[in-house]
């Protein structure tokens, strides 16, 4: 059921309970669960939280503490399947959903008791009606066989024909009405997308209550760039909620404008921005910002050697000489700096980059420490899917929480640090797939399998690195290939994740075009590609497009998506 007052009908009734919070392992997830946890600081809420990274967690977590808590709250995990069926609650148990994935299972809208959504209602749900999906069982009446009084043989007859030709017509009926309910289910469930980032729902929360703080909506800020470094929403939605945020940012940090009533330099200033979009350009040298942004890297086929001179001939263009650009951006000059995104914009667009620079938003602690929004994002996802052991698994989750607080500079730092060897390690990966052509066009999709011994082939086990490095590459490939058919494919690209074990991870990555609206429809085609072929699968993820798959099974399995897509 959807929450119309998330005050009222969420918040007001969790206030005085005990609450588990279940939150998945992404950085919108992180974002929305930092909010919430100020706002339970600021009333005393008693919570304990249990970070999930997929289905079997959730369950566990779920089996572990149903005994202590009656009220859950589940962040970016839950929305798209049948909870109630999954985890087997008892009456008593209340679930709050605050999930950016779509579709949203239809018996989570329908139930009106157990299952709270905090949805964005604005969002485009198309939930079907409930009349065309739920059907209250009609019971058979049985015919009495006792005659009516005077009623002759031909009579009783009658009444058994026309008794006959009444239950055809409604098994027939019946018939129909579940042949159009699987056509509905299909159409909507056809599609995975996302809506709402959860980070800024919380915030909405916040702000109806008047306990937004700055804090607070640079997590939301951070939340919702998540959603557009990770590729999940359109341009559209994405320059749509900005617009939303950048009202709540001019209220908030009003004061740094007036001289008079300045804040202390110490102070936290968010600021909108139109900034170039370059990954973590201001914490690296712009030389090595532009070869591992996927972007630059892919417009100007830095993988070849044709790339690599057009890379000069740009930095020519702007008139920046190499000395400068491969220094830390920190220390080049001044002179340059004052107008580098002019000089930089105007550059690009010769070179065929129109969008360089995009809308988004700084943070500024203090005088020194400057950040962009995508900074963090990168930081924090690079701190959660860390491969290097530092004790139990919660770890990584807890050091990216941490990271997210102003208090904790030297976690961010070390986020940084970890997020340009995953970028430099994602485009030396899309480089050697391109030179090696090991992107071969199965049909209806692309495909590429990186092999056990790969360079950081360890760190694309993970979901959201894997995720990153299969865009980047379908966005290089569109680049590089002269095959126009191809340039419309979607991309299935394949990992090692457990040698041990013997299996692979699998991600489906929707077709790269101007027009993309980001649906995916890989999560439905794996289910069933693994049902006709009996393949040994585990759809442990909450994003359906991603599964893993015994390695024995792959070519069978793959052989079902080709037939099932053609």
């Amino acid at each position: 059921m959807f929450v119309s007052d998330c005050r009222r009908e969420f918040y007001d009734v969790i206030v005085t309970q005990r609450v588990l919070l279940l939150v998945a392992s992404d950085v919108d997830a992180l974002c929305a669960c930092k909010i919430l946890q100020a706002l339970f600081q600021c009333d005393h809420v008693q919570y304990t939280l249990v970070p999930v990274s997929g289905w079997q967690e959730l369950e566990t977590a779920f089996l572990e503490h149903k005994d202590q808590f009656k009220y859950f709250v589940l962040i970016n995990c839950g929305a798209n399947v049948d909870l109630l069926e999954i985890l087997q609650p008892e009456e008593d148990t209340f679930f709050f959903v605050c999930d950016s994935h779509r579709p949203i299972n239809v018996v989570n809208v329908y139930n009106d008791t157990q299952i709270k959504l905090l949805v964005k209602q604005d969002d485009d749900l198309d939930v079907p009606a409930y009349d065309d999906i739920f059907r209250d069982e009609e019971e058979e009446e049985e015919d009495s066989e006792n005659e009516s009084e005077g009623s002759e043989p031909s009579d009783k007859r009658r009444r058994f024909e026309e008794d006959v030709i009444e239950r055809t017509m409604k098994r027939r009926q019946r018939r129909e009405w579940e042949a159009r309910r699987r056509e509905i289910l299909f159409d909507y469930e056809q599609y995975e997308y996302h809506g709402t980032s959860s980070a800024m729902v919380m915030f909405d929360l916040a702000w109806v209550m008047s306990k937004d703080l700055n804090d607070m909506l640079w997590w939301a800020i951070v939340g919702l760039t998540d959603q557009w470094v990770q590729d999940k929403i359109t341009q559209m939605k994405y320059v749509t909620d900005v617009g939303a945020l950048q009202r709540h940012v001019s209220r908030h940090n009003h004061r740094n404008e007036d001289e008079e009533h300045a804040l202390s330099i110490d102070c936290t200033r968010i600021a909108f921005d139109y900034d170039l979009r370059l990954a973590l350009y201001q914490h690296w040298s712009l030389y090595e910002s532009l070869c591992n942004t996927s972007y630059t890297s892919a417009r100007l086929k830095l993988w070849s050697v044709q790339g690599q001179k057009r890379l000069q001939e740009f930095l020519a263009d702007m008139g920046l000489p190499l000395k400068q650009v491969k220094q830390k951006f920190n220390s080049m000059d001044m002179s340059l700096k004052e107008n580098l995104r002019e000089m930089i914009e105007e550059s690009a667009n010769k070179f065929g980059m129109k969008d360089l620079r995009v809308q988004t938003f700084s943070i500024h602690f203090g005088f020194k420490n400057k950040f962009s929004a995508s900074d963090i994002v990168y930081a924090t996802t690079s701190l959660m899917e860390n491969i290097e052991k530092e004790g139990p698994e919660t770890t990584n989750f807890i050091k990216a929480l941490d990271s997210l607080s102003r208090g904790n500079l030297d976690k961010l730092h070390q986020g940084l640090d970890l997020a340009k060897k995953q970028l430099r390690a994602i485009q030396q990966t899309v480089a050697s797939c391109i030179c090696t052509n090991l992107v071969i066009s199965q049909g209806p999709f692309l495909y590429c399998s990186l092999m056990e011994g790969t360079p950081d082939v360890k760190l694309f086990s993970k979901p959201v690195s894997l995720c990153l490095l299969s865009k980047n590459l379908l966005k290089s490939f569109v680049c590089s290939t002269k095959n126009k058919r191809c340039k419309l494919l979607p991309l299935i690209m394949a990992a090692p994740m457990d040698v041990e074990q013997g299996t692979v991870i699998m991600v489906g990555i929707p077709p790269e075009t101007e027009s993309s609206d980001k649906k995916n429809f890989f999560g439905r085609a794996f289910e069933k590609a693994a049902d006709s072929t009996g393949s040994r699968t585990l759809h442990n993820h909450f994003d359906m497009s991603i599964i893993e798959l015994k390695t024995e099974d792959r070519s069978k399995f793959l052989d079902a998506l080709i037939s099932l897509l053609s």
